[in-house]
């Protein structure tokens, strides 16, 4: 065979070897937008959440709560990543507004006498009443790519029938690792002017 023929064979077969590659690459097409889907499946995982810290108070004590709540909030907010802007309920005073883990973890399960900073009750939202059921009921659900926003009402009720409807507005942030997680929870009471 002539040296250019030789030549234009090989680059012929690694032309046909090119175009054989790139016809049927490995292509994973990663979505940053949060679905109303997801919005809902973490609403609904902070309500059994909460009932969970609040069944683990009741059967096992403070300490399962706390374990419990710890674990709801390191799979729920995003403070692994930096401050979350988390307004619970009903905390009162200077610390009323809770950018850490500790913050939040006292709000959930009382005060932590380590940590002598929260002037919550003596026991905390998710252990004060038993819990024993908790819906969402959306009013708005903003889809804004990477971050969701949502508003409404918990509506709690406890083991004696007794219910709660606490307002609440939460933003959702998709994570680098593809988690969404809470990034803002505020909360309060309905507004009575009477």
């Amino acid at each position: 065979m002539h040296r250019s023929s030789a030549a234009a064979a090989a680059l012929a077969a690694s032309s046909l070897m090119c175009a054989q590659v790139q016809a049927s690459p490995a292509v994973h097409v990663f979505s940053t937008a949060i679905t109303e889907a997801e919005v809902l499946q973490m609403q609904k995982g902070w309500c059994d959440g909460l009932l969970a810290i609040s069944a683990a108070y009741q059967n096992s004590g403070y300490d399962a709560a706390k374990a419990k709540a710890a674990a709801v909030i390191d799979g729920a907010y995003a403070f692994d990543y930096g401050p979350v802007a988390f307004k619970p309920t009903y905390a009162t005073g200077p610390d009323t507004i809770r950018t850490t883990r500790e913050g939040a973890l006292a709000y959930f399960v009382g005060p932590d006498p380590t940590i002598p900073k929260f002037r919550d009750k003596k026991l905390g939202f998710a252990t004060y009443r038993h819990w024993v059921k908790c819906e969402v009921e959306d009013y708005v659900v903003q889809l804004l790519g990477s971050t969701a926003n949502a508003m409404g009402q918990i509506i709690l009720t406890d083991s004696q029938g007794q219910t709660a409807a606490p307002e609440k507005t939460w933003t959702f942030l998709r994570q680098l690792d593809g988690s969404v997680r809470i990034v803002l929870h505020h909360s309060s009471a309905p507004f009575d002017a009477r």
